[in-house]
């Protein structure tokens, strides 16, 4: 037995991972963490036979006996923790599955311990994805354990590395279907997940998945966000391998230079933005949408951007040609509606969140006809104005925004003035980058003149703007620009200051130290080009003679004119001892003529303001010219060694070099300064053409509006003449149809008066009339009414014919009579022209048909009517036509005055 277990143990590696025998695989396990641990590198040859063989891992991962499979668990987390980032390459494809369906659910902790240790160990050496990518398949698992584990495994996963190394986004949309799950172990371990990643996301996470789950799992998980509410912001607890050597290298290099390791940063605030899928809204935009907004209608042109509302509200948009849209919602600012300008700015503040930076090249369209229409009284369109330009702020920066606000801030109305000011405000408290100090310096002239204004409301603005200026900048950054301002204002703004709450500081850049000067010795290695024979004296400024002799080192003055030349302190005196090379220079002592510097000559006088020169620069240590030669003698004493030698010369065509750079520079400035003068003048120019057209735009649209009021004015008036025409023509038709009732009756009086002059006399009647008379004498009681009635009777009987041909009368019908009658009392204006009759006073008394009796005009006297009623009338039928002339005399009264109440 001891002889096979020598055996055992004697064989390779790989082999024993392969062995039948579980007591031999977990030796190879064991034995595999013990080389492991001993390797001194990643490349060691120990490693090199599981590189090229991957499946070891993988049955080593899934042993069958649970004992061996902790073990080999183990051997796969050391391997990898020694083997580096070629040993998680090379067997991560081949151990994830196995882990996740062996290792995680196990019930062995140890086992399931080292599953998630290995797990975390392939994310260290490279990175989350692949991992992420082969953990979600096992949330489709059908075995409810497996997907237990997953989450978990998960969970830790996003607890140790956080959502800036593990993408959240595809773990989010895993969650409902978890939380749909029937397995309460995985709705829990869901639970878990959930409320770890809301620690890093906070609201952003809803808007992916939340409107998912059931009501009844919003208010438990909303439950257990209320916990983590209280907890501060989580940070990284395990670092990557990159992460840890930049770490590394970070600490070494602070204490190198003396100084402690920054302190880490705050976890940045994660936006829902980063999960949300891009949606394109141009697509969903209807196809009516500019013909609407181009309707005179304003209803219309609300509808339309109340539909480009619904299909732009969304976490990201995708980008594309949003030209047209944001034009006809610019256009949309200076409708004269504020419902239309409250919708369009909602429209704007869509975009401008949803697009982000692919936004800010609409900044310059869309801010100035907001910041105009500012002027707008109303609270609700003056918040959804606010919301449009926030929006607009943080898809742009402050550098690109600050010129439209101070140009607003000058504006004529206080209105405009205020809300710029708020704007500002909120501007300067978001904005994550410190504004540089031409733009503080811009800012804070413009806040100053603020604080002389009359309206309360703008002097506490531009005290607040300089209060959070002073918040971003320090309290020194900004004293320069509080010099002028009275205790009481400085105190306002101190106070403003110290509520305020932003999220930029000043950082001021740290200045690099100065570059170390090089050991004098290495000078003359560098100074390759200095030639031998003439030049042979140089060596002597090396010697511990010159080191412990150094010259003063007086300011420097105006010895060096040139721009390009080495900084003051670094070029070398000028003193009388420098020409000993020029006698070495050449033959005469003269020094070479194409040496000599084009440059301002040195004076004697200048001598003692030259600094002493520093060695070890090289070139830039050399002077750019060189001095003429001095009229003064030289004296022995001023060869002697202690005065160091001078660098050699440039030649001349370095010279020539030097001024031709030199000019080129001088008219690249020149240039430069010339470019950005025009660019200010262009720039004028286009915010002035800007202007106009926004005026002229104005213009027209009110123009327009006008136009359009006046056509609707015109067609009330249209429609008024109309309706009055048609009355008039209502009139004519009732007047000529008047006008042919008088004529009628008119025809009708004047037939009725020949008839009664061409009826025969009453004496012809004999006694009829008398017995008549007596007759209807007793049956009446008045002889006036017999003689009335008797007249209307024979009214009756002696209708003409309307031919005008005059009939004898008596032989006509009681109908005929009937009629006449009918249309002689149907005319009221004849009876108004001859129903007059004069009394016994001599006052006209109007006749009424109601009394029976006959107008003036067909009675020729009292005794000649009684003898032809008497002799109209004979018996009792007579009686009877009397009644009924009586009766229709009443309903001809009736009808008249209908007429006149209906006239």
């Amino acid at each position: 037995m001891a002889d096979q277990e020598e055996d055992f143990s004697s064989l390779p590696l790989p082999d024993r991972f392969c062995h039948k025998n579980w007591k031999v695989r977990k030796g190879g396990y064991e034995d595999a963490v013990k080389a492991f641990e001993v390797t001194p590198d990643e490349s060691d040859p120990a490693f090199r036979p599981f590189l090229q063989d991957s499946s070891l891992w993988k049955g080593a991962v899934a042993d069958s006996n649970v004992a061996a499979q902790q073990d080999g668990i183990n051997a796969l987390c050391a391997f990898l923790k020694f083997g580096g980032r070629e040993a998680c390459t090379r067997s991560r494809h081949a151990t994830i599955a196995s882990i996740i369906e062996k290792g995680l659910p196990s019930t062995r902790a140890a086992t399931k311990q080292s599953s998630l240790e290995a797990l975390l160990l392939y994310i260290e050496l490279d990175k989350a994805d692949p991992v992420i990518e082969e953990l979600l398949p096992g949330l489709s698992n059908k075995q409810p354990k497996i997907i237990a584990a997953t989450l978990a495994a998960l969970t830790s996963i996003i607890h140790a590395y956080g959502v800036k190394i593990v993408d959240p986004k595809p773990v989010l949309k895993s969650l409902p279907k978890a939380f749909g799950h029937a397995d309460k172990n995985a709705r829990a371990e869901a639970q878990n997940l959930a409320v770890e990643l809301y620690r890093w996301l906070r609201e952003a996470m809803k808007p992916v998945f939340w409107g998912e789950l059931k009501p009844v799992q919003q208010q438990d998980l909303e439950k257990l966000f209320e916990g983590v509410k209280q907890e501060g912001s989580p940070r990284q607890e395990r670092l990557l391998r990159s992460q840890q050597a930049a770490k590394a290298v970070a600490s070494a290099a602070a204490e190198e230079d003396d100084n402690e390791p920054d302190e880490e940063e705050a976890p940045a605030e994660v936006d829902a933005f980063d999960f949300a899928d891009p949606i394109d809204v141009l697509n969903k935009i209807p196809s009516d949408f500019y013909e609407k907004m181009g309707s005179a209608k304003w209803k219309d042109r609300k509808d339309a951007l109340d539909a480009l509302y619904e299909a732009a509200n969304t976490e990201k948009i995708k980008d594309g040609h949003y030209d047209e849209v944001v034009a006809a919602l610019v256009k949309s600012m200076k409708d004269a509606n504020i419902t239309v300008v409250t919708a369009a700015a909602n429209c704007i503040e869509c975009l401008a969140k949803g697009l982000r930076q692919s936004f800010a090249k609409h900044r310059s369209k869309v801010m100035p006809p907001i910041m105009e229409k500012l002027k707008e009284k109303k609270q609700s369109v003056a918040d959804a104005l606010g919301s449009a330009l926030d929006a607009v702020f943080a898809a742009t920066s402050l550098t690109d925004c600050l010129e439209d606000v101070l140009e607003f801030l000058k504006h004529k109305n206080p209105q405009v003035k205020s809300e710029t000011l708020k704007f500002l405000i909120r501007c300067l408290r978001t904005t994550r980058e410190a504004p540089s100090k031409p733009e503080v310096k811009s800012i804070a002239d413009a806040a100053t003149k603020l604080l002389t204004e009359s309206v309360e409301a703008t002097r506490s603005g531009g005290a607040e703007v300089l209060g959070t200026l002073m918040k971003i900048m320090g309290e020194r950054a900004m004293g320069p620009y509080l010099e002028g301002l009275d205790d009481i204002r400085k105190t306002k703004i101190k106070e403003y200051c110290d509520a305020a709450e932003v999220k930029a500081k000043d950082k001021p850049k740290p200045v690099a130290p100065p570059p170390k000067a090089a050991p004098p010795g290495q000078k003359r290695v560098a100074t390759k080009k200095a030639p031998t024979g003439p030049k042979k004296p140089t060596p002597r400024a090396s010697t511990p003679q010159d080191d412990s002799a150094p010259t003063p080192r007086p300011p420097a003055t105006k010895g060096i004119t040139s721009k390009l030349a080495a900084p003051k302190a670094l070029v070398p005196p000028q003193k009388p001892g420098l020409q000993q090379p020029k006698k070495l220079s050449g033959p005469g002592g003269a020094a070479p003529p194409t040496l000599q510097s084009p440059r301002r000559n040195i004076t004697p006088q200048d001598e003692d303001s030259v600094p002493a020169p520093k060695l070890g620069r090289g070139l830039a240590g050399r002077p750019l010219g060189r001095p003429t030669p001095l009229s003064t003698p030289l004296s022995p004493s001023s060869l002697e060694p202690p005065i160091p030698a001078p660098n050699p010369s440039l030649s001349a065509a370095e010279h020539a070099e030097l001024e031709e750079i030199r000019t080129e520079r001088e008219r690249l400035v020149r240039t430069n300064e010339e470019l950005r003068i025009e660019k200010s003048k262009l720039t004028s120019q286009i915010h002035e053409l800007q202007n106009q057209n926004a005026q002229l735009i104005e213009d027209h649209t009110r123009d327009v509006l006008s136009i359009k009021a006046k056509e609707t004015q015109l067609v009330r008036a249209r429609s008024d003449a109309e309706a009055a025409e048609q009355t008039v023509q209502r009139q004519q038709r009732e007047m000529e149809r008047l006008k042919r009732e008088i004529a009628r009756s008119t025809t009708t009086m004047m037939s009725t008066a020949a008839v009664r002059e061409r009826s025969p006399p009453a004496s012809e009647l004999g006694n009829s009339s008398s017995i008549y008379r007596d007759a209807s004498a007793s049956q009446h009681g008045s002889s006036i009414s017999i003689s009335s009635s008797a007249a209307t009777t024979a009214v009756e009987q002696q209708r003409p014919p309307y031919s005008g041909i005059n009939t004898p009368s008596f032989p006509e019908s009681k109908e005929i009579g009937y009629q006449r009658a009918r249309s002689y009392m149907s005319s009221p204006s004849e009876e108004k022209e001859n129903g007059g009759v004069v009394d016994g006073g001599g006052r006209k008394k109007e006749w009424s048909p109601v009394k029976g009796s006959l107008p003036p005009s067909l009675r020729r006297d009292d005794a000649s009517g009684e003898r032809d009623a008497m002799g109209v009338g004979g018996g009792g039928e007579k009686g009877e036509s009397w009644k009924r002339a009586a009766e229709v005399t009443n309903q001809l009264k009736a009808r008249i005055e209908q007429m006149k109440v209906s006239s």
